[in-house]
């Protein structure tokens, strides 16, 4: 399987560029934004590769020249320029591993804790911080959807829009249930604890997508806003939750000015989640087609983070792991990311 593609990706940016030449194409703000996104990522990975092989032509024209000089400084040069190059292939390999139709597209965090109470509902709130901070690493805007405070600490539930190029393509590493493993901080005998997480991900689909809700499917509550969700959250009955009847698939939505929005904000990702379980569905009959054995869990342990009796991060997936808690606390997942990335290549 090849997995970049030089002459399609100049194909599609000349694709994607005639269509923005189209009459009414910014119109539809929403829509031309996804659009543009799309061809500058395309662009991006065409410039990282052309630019690679400049680079790796130079490189091997210098060692042929080394090879008859015989300069030790010209040779500690090169060794400089080797170094930049292994590190500028790195983020190019990263790039192509983030090559799926959805990659680009912003992402929908949810985090649900485990059953457990406070213990489970504080660790779900450490996740949602962790999340934060990588995503303002990235440079990714973040926009709190809903948010439920937990009964004495912690949270019951949040969703996040996290708004940046490829945010879904790192975040479905993420998919998955978390243990956390310490002594709890509310048990007053200094007992340990595992705590759980479920952390569930979708691309942010446009209006575009083709996927009809009966209005009889779907059971809509309305209900307070409370909890993080910002200056704009009203406490007003204006947060609005929508259920899928067939699926049991729950969309909850806070952050708007009016319930209108919020049902309409909901309705969009009830939508995205709809069209990601088609995706999913598709992607497992072709994997059995071709015979491929490769778990597909929903909801499978995918991580533990271990403060007692010692200190430890480890992916069960990848088996990555690192002593490394609080700098992942603080947002420093992506190692796990790319581990994951690269462990799913297809051959």
């Amino acid at each position: 399987m090849t997995l970049f593609d030089l002459d399609l990706k100049r194909e599609q940016v000349k694709q994607l560029e005639q269509e923005m030449m189209q009459d009414g194409f910014w119109d539809d703000h929403k829509k031309s934004a996804a659009h543009v996104q799309s061809i500058n990522s395309k662009r991006k990975a065409i410039e990282s590769f052309e630019h690679l092989q400049e680079q790796f032509t130079s490189c091997l024209e210098s060692v042929e020249l080394l090879k008859l000089e015989k300069d030790d400084e010209f040779q500690n040069e090169l060794a400089l320029v080797v170094k930049d190059l292994k590190k500028e292939l790195d983020d190019f390999s990263l790039l192509v591993l983030l090559s799926h139709d959805y990659d680009q597209k912003n992402a929908i965090l949810e985090i649900h804790p485990g059953a457990g109470g406070t213990e489970s509902q504080d660790f779900a709130e450490m996740l949602y911080r962790m999340y934060t901070r990588w995503a303002q690493k990235k440079g990714y805007k973040v926009e709190v959807l809903h948010y439920l405070d937990g009964d004495e600490a912690g949270i019951k539930s949040v969703s996040l829009l996290i708004s940046g190029t490829f945010a879904y393509g790192y975040l479905k590493a993420e998919k998955g249930v978390h243990r956390l493993v310490r002594i709890s901080p509310f048990d007053s005998s200094g007992r340990r604890h595992t705590s759980f997480a479920s952390i569930d991900v979708s691309p942010e689909f446009d209006d575009s997508i083709e996927i009809t809700i009966n209005p009889e499917d779907i059971e809509v509550d309305t209900f307070r806003s409370s909890g993080a969700g910002g200056q704009h959250v009203n406490k007003t009955d204006s947060a609005v939750r929508i259920t899928h009847k067939a699926t049991g698939i729950v969309t909850t939505c806070q952050n708007g000015r009016s319930q209108i929005q919020n049902r309409e904000e909901a309705l969009n990702m009830l939508k995205s989640k709809l069209y990601q379980r088609q995706i999913e569905e598709n992607e497992a009959a072709m994997a059995k087609i071709k015979g491929d054995q490769k778990a597909i869990e929903w909801g499978s342990q995918i991580r533990s983070y271990v403060v007692h009796p010692y200190t430890m991060v480890k992916d069960h997936r990848t088996l990555h792991e690192t002593s490394q808690l609080e700098d992942v606390f603080d947002g420093e997942i992506d190692p796990f990311v790319e581990a994951f990335l690269k462990m799913n290549v297809s051959d």
